[in-house]
């Protein structure tokens, strides 16, 4: 089961209660400033369209996601924005996946690095933890609402390669490239998920012990403030205890 992604489930639910509005609108804004950089029609683009839809769901305006998409595609300044990812370890060891979007590489580097040490994490080099991930396109739905054989029915048809559970929801997973078409087949079948991405899942999971399970979530809130910093993957599975606390 995946703890790092039950974890990363009850982020989304409860919100990360947002006086980190502002950066839940400045990361959106650059995600879809980066996916514009492919084209600025929804219609054709499936990234921007993920983009615009989780902009959407952390209430950015929708002038600034129109001025966005105009950075992206360049009718407006400010659409020099770079997406790198930095591989590290974690306290405990685990491997960590920090994808970033930045204007400046040198200070977001300097940054994540930074954070890292200060937080009992160390900075890798490029392929050091990498491998251990498979980028997977990955659909979430809440647990007491459908069934496994529901989603099995639909999603199979559609290209799906696995359902996870993962406490009171169901991740299906899929390659990358069938993200839209099994989005389309649930949409179809008229069933309503709680979001849908492209995600890096991690190969195995690592148990850790409450006391690094804490150092971890710091860290990773740490990581979460920075305005250049978009995601965080990590292969740890949390203990139940600490779980529980976040869900209470």
């Amino acid at each position: 089961m995946a703890g790092h992604s039950k974890w990363k489930n009850i982020q989304h639910r409860k919100g990360r209660q947002d006086a980190k509005r502002g950066k839940s609108f400045t990361k959106a804004a650059k995600e879809i400033i980066i996916a514009a950089k492919g084209g600025g029609d929804p219609a054709g683009n499936n990234r921007l369209r993920a983009a615009i839809a989780a902009a959407k769901a952390v209430n950015l305006p929708k002038d600034k996601i129109d001025a966005a998409i105009k950075k992206g595609t360049g009718e407006l300044d400010g659409g020099n924005i770079l997406e790198i990812t930095y591989e590290g370890y974690g306290p405990g060891g685990v491997a960590l996946l920090i994808e970033a979007a930045t204007d400046n590489r040198n200070r977001t580097v300097a940054e994540v690095r930074h954070m890292l040490s200060k937080n009992g994490g160390a900075m890798g080099e490029t392929g050091c933890v990498g491998w251990m991930f498979d980028r997977k396109g990955v659909i979430v739905f809440p647990k007491d609402a459908y069934t496994e054989d529901q989603l099995m029915e639909t999603g199979l048809e559609a290209g799906a390669e696995d359902i996870v559970d993962d406490g009171d929801a169901w991740e299906v997973h899929v390659a990358p490239e069938g993200l839209e078409a099994l989005q389309q087949a649930f949409d179809a079948a008229g069933y309503s998920y709680e979001r849908a991405e492209i995600s890096m899942i991690p190969q195995n999971y690592v148990d850790v012990d409450v006391v690094t399970g804490r150092k971890l979530l710091k860290l990773i809130d740490t990581l979460d403030d920075n305005d250049d910093v978009q995601n965080v993957h990590g292969n740890f599975e949390l203990p139940d205890e600490l779980l529980a606390e976040m869900a209470g």
